[in-house]
């Protein structure tokens, strides 16, 4: 169920479109795979390791890390062990006991948990430094609207990797 934010009794007209842009983008993710059973979501089709499964994955662990920075602030991460990087690339992989069901409920409860969150924020000013990355800024921070901005144009980015997956898996395309 939807629900709309508001402030002093009126719609939080930015809010809800960037909420509705999000939900739109994984509407379509979702829609890449669309009649697949777990064997054909994890196929490769292309040179990359990327698979639609592991895509849906990837995002879901996304967006729980950005709502988390929301909360709570940047996470230091050591972009140098080999441990970070092999829990970069397992976020695009199903692991043992990791089911296509599964990963798509998990999808749906984040998303629903991000709605939920970001219908609760006073306004979309919150703000924290962006964690040291070598693809961040240094010193930059980041609102909950640069954050929201950033999670639509990730999942936008990954909605083109799926069709592209998709499209050579069957020739299915989420659009046109």
């Amino acid at each position: 169920m939807t629900t709309n934010s508001s402030v002093n009794g009126t719609i939080d007209v930015e809010r809800e479109a960037l909420l509705t842009f999000l939900a739109q983008q994984r509407e379509f993710l979702l829609t890449t795979l669309q009649g697949l059973d777990k064997e054909r979501a994890t196929r490769r089709t292309t040179d990359s390791s990327l698979h639609l499964a592991g895509i849906v994955k990837h995002l879901n662990e996304v967006e729980r890390s950005w709502i988390a920075f929301i909360q709570d602030g940047p996470v230091e991460v050591d972009y140098e062990d080999p441990e970070t990087f092999e829990k970069h690339e397992n976020g695009f992989r199903l692991l043992e006991g990791e089911t296509l069901e599964g990963i798509l409920a998990d999808y749906a409860e984040t998303a629903r948990a991000t709605e939920e969150y970001v219908r609760s924020l006073p306004d979309l000013e919150v703000s924290h430094p962006l964690p040291e990355a070598p693809w961040f800024e240094k010193g930059v921070s980041w609102t909950a609207r640069d954050v929201l901005l950033h999670m639509l144009r990730e999942i936008s980015q990954h909605c083109g990797h799926a069709d592209i997956v998709r499209e050579s898996l069957d020739g299915q395309k989420t659009m046109g």
